[in-house]
């Protein structure tokens, strides 16, 4: 029974976790856009930081939508190996950005009359940057523990002995 609240509590902090991966890389994706328009924090309109409120949380629904599936092959990996190191996630986040340019722009482009099609460097540099900041927020969040409900607690081998 404890096992079985040890694996819940443990989807619960990697679906905790994706939240939060979600939330930054779209902070990320905001500020850039921001920053390719031009604005700088010291220009900055207060409408400007009240529509952030609005527009981190809908685009994060967007990049948890389309990182789904590389952030879920990515973080079931990083549980099975047990993996804890923050340069793992933030290449592998980039990974899964570049999997997401590639595949959601690449198809996108495809359509060769669909007004959504994006082609410049930047932005698909801009998505793999916005994968390796979520890779790097999931870590802070729930990759620090990656693997822990794997991890058997060894009992000593005989009363006596303090395993020294």
């Amino acid at each position: 029974m404890t096992r079985l609240v040890a694996y819940i509590v443990r989807f619960a902090v990697i679906l905790f976790g994706y939240a939060v991966a979600t939330l930054a890389a779209s902070a990320f994706l905001n500020i850039l856009f921001l920053a390719s328009l031009g604005y700088a924090p010291a220009q900055a309109h207060p409408a400007a930081a009240a529509s952030l409120y609005f527009s981190i949380p809908f685009v994060a629904l967007f990049v948890a939508y389309f990182g789904f599936m590389p952030a879920a092959a990515v973080i079931l990996i990083a549980e099975i190996l047990g993996r804890r190191d923050w340069l793992f996630y933030a290449l592998a986040g980039a990974l899964a950005g570049a999997l997401v340019a590639g595949v959601f722009l690449g198809l996108v482009d495809n359509v060769r009359e669909s007004a959504f099609a994006v082609t410049e460097t930047s932005a698909i540099l801009a998505v793999i940057g916005g994968g390796m900041v979520g890779g790097i927020f999931y870590w802070l969040s729930a990759g620090r523990w990656a693997g822990s409900w794997w991890e058997v607690e060894k009992a000593p081998t005989s009363p006596g002995q303090s395993g020294s």
